[in-house]
């Protein structure tokens, strides 16, 4: 038997070749290839065969025996166990009947309208995808540091315990002192819950304060998972047109029991709103017994002017709900974010959470909270802010070069453009961009309504390196003149 055929192998993959082979044979098992009772070569002949060092090879039966996908027997060599094989579907017996599972569903998540990308979109050259980071910006060096130091035996002693209901302490204490200051926000220790990112909090929040009846106000255009998490809990959503200053003040507003409001940049418009609106919005919402959710989703990141503190720092009646990520400045698949509202919806949050996953996981909170205590977050700050204002500069003469057609909105800071494409019809836009490795995103899903707009594209460039954003534009530009 050729069992290269089975086992291939990647140096440059960045895995051992140890756990390559161990998992090259699970595989070949599982898909049937290596029958119960199978005999495996030699350590001496496989090692020779995949040209290893043959301890490699002793090192991935023994693991392979310790797990009890292989047996081991005394002079004879290594066979494929009994209790390796893989358990078969069950046959449905004939007239037997299956669940309707329709019928039992009482709403149908997999059916709303979200944002959606490629795959495998890291892997073409020209990915204008929003609220993704660059990888080559991650300090990884930095978060290794961070990552050892909260595995050492007295970090482990302190968060390996089931924290039920709470958070890591210190990073709920470096929240508070280095991370919400920044934003204008000062808020206790009891104020502050950890979640798994934001979109978790807002979540949470649906689930503890909306029912049936209750009037949700929206942005429109706004957040499509908010609105889907929203629409999940109420069946009232008041879509709320924003304007050049982000959500309005006026009489639509007033008919909300709760208003969710993108600020710092207006997803997807990029709009910040100015300061006097953010006082008419607070002053307006005590009015008329509005609580707010603020989605503090992208800190502004602006030249020559001081970013606009967060509508909760004018909070004075605990009216305003506000939701944090670390998850946009860090790394997505990190899933750090966190709420701070008035202690006593804290603690039902905290019992509703314990309800669905009891915590986070502890080991990545320390971990983050080395990491904002060492200052390593407000540099990564700082160098995040100068590569994207460079990035900006980069996608603003790039669109005016290429795509003087397009009306577009960025307001200083934002990570990404809202462009009005008049006449196009932008999904088949992005199947044409998609074939010359574009990635956009379609601006429909932004909107509520039942029959949304379908000239608006977004073009983020947070994860797209500066020296391919002119060539990607260019090729969009290319993309819509097939149209």
């Amino acid at each position: 038997m050729m069992w290269s055929r089975f086992i291939k192998l990647d140096p440059s993959s960045g895995k051992s070749l140890q756990l390559q082979i161990r998992r090259a044979i699970v595989a070949a098992i599982g898909e049937g290839f290596l029958p119960v009772g199978t005999r495996l070569p030699s350590s001496r002949d496989l090692a020779a065969e995949l040209d290893v060092a043959r301890n490699t090879v002793v090192l991935a039966f023994q693991q392979l025996v310790d797990e009890g996908i292989l047996e081991s027997h005394e002079r004879s060599g290594h066979y494929v166990a009994e209790r390796s094989r893989a358990a078969e579907p069950p046959v449905l017996e004939p007239g037997g009947q299956r669940i309707d599972w329709n019928a039992r569903l009482t709403h149908w998540p997999s059916r709303v309208r979200n944002i959606a990308k490629p795959r495998d979109w890291q892997r073409l050259p020209y990915p204008f995808i929003h609220g993704q980071p660059d990888p080559a910006l991650f300090p990884i060096n930095d978060w290794r540091e961070c990552v050892r130091s909260a595995s050492s035996t007295l970090e482990i002693r302190d968060w390996s315990r089931d924290l039920i209901d709470g958070d890591d302490p210190i990073l709920v204490e470096e929240l508070r002192k280095h991370v919400l200051p920044l934003r204008g926000v000062f808020a206790a220790t009891e104020d502050i819950m950890i979640t798994l990112g934001a979109q978790q909090a807002l979540y949470l929040l649906a689930a503890l304060l909306m029912d049936a009846n209750t009037v949700v106000g929206m942005e429109e255009p706004g957040y499509p998972d908010a609105r889907n998490i929203f629409s999940a809990r109420s069946a009232v959503i008041n879509l709320l047109p924003v304007d050049a200053g982000g959500l309005p003040v006026d009489e639509r507003f007033d008919r909300c029991d709760y208003a969710y409001v993108t600020p710092s940049h207006q997803c997807p418009t990029t709009v910040t709103m100015p300061m006097a609106r953010r006082e008419a919005l607070i002053e307006r919402a005590r009015q008329e017994d509005v609580v707010l959710i603020e989605d503090d989703y992208e800190i502004e990141t602006p030249v020559g002017r001081t970013p606009l503190p967060a509508i909760k720092s004018l909070d004075r009646e605990g009216r305003v709900l506000y939701v944090g990520s670390l998850s946009k400045t860090l790394a997505p698949g990190l899933r750090l974010g966190y709420v701070v509202a008035p202690a006593p919806i804290i603690a039902e949050l905290r019992a509703l959470r314990r309800l669905m996953l009891r915590h986070p996981p502890a080991n990545n909170q320390r971990a983050a909270a080395l990491f904002i205590s060492l200052g390593h977050y407000e540099a990564h700050l700082k160098r995040i802010a100068r590569v994207m204002r460079e990035r900006e500069t980069v996608m603003d003469e790039a669109l005016a070069a290429h795509l003087p057609g397009l009306a577009r909105t960025r307001d200083i800071g934002a990570t990404s453009v809202w462009l009005e494409a008049t006449g196009t019809d932008v999904a088949r836009l992005a199947q044409r961009a998609l074939a010359r490795g574009v990635v956009i995103e379609t601006g429909d899903v932004f909107f509520g309504a039942p029959s949304p707009p379908t000239g608006f594209l977004r073009l983020g460039f947070s994860s797209i390196p500066t020296a391919r954003i002119e060539r990607g534009v260019i090729e969009l530009a290319k993309a819509l003149s097939d149209a």
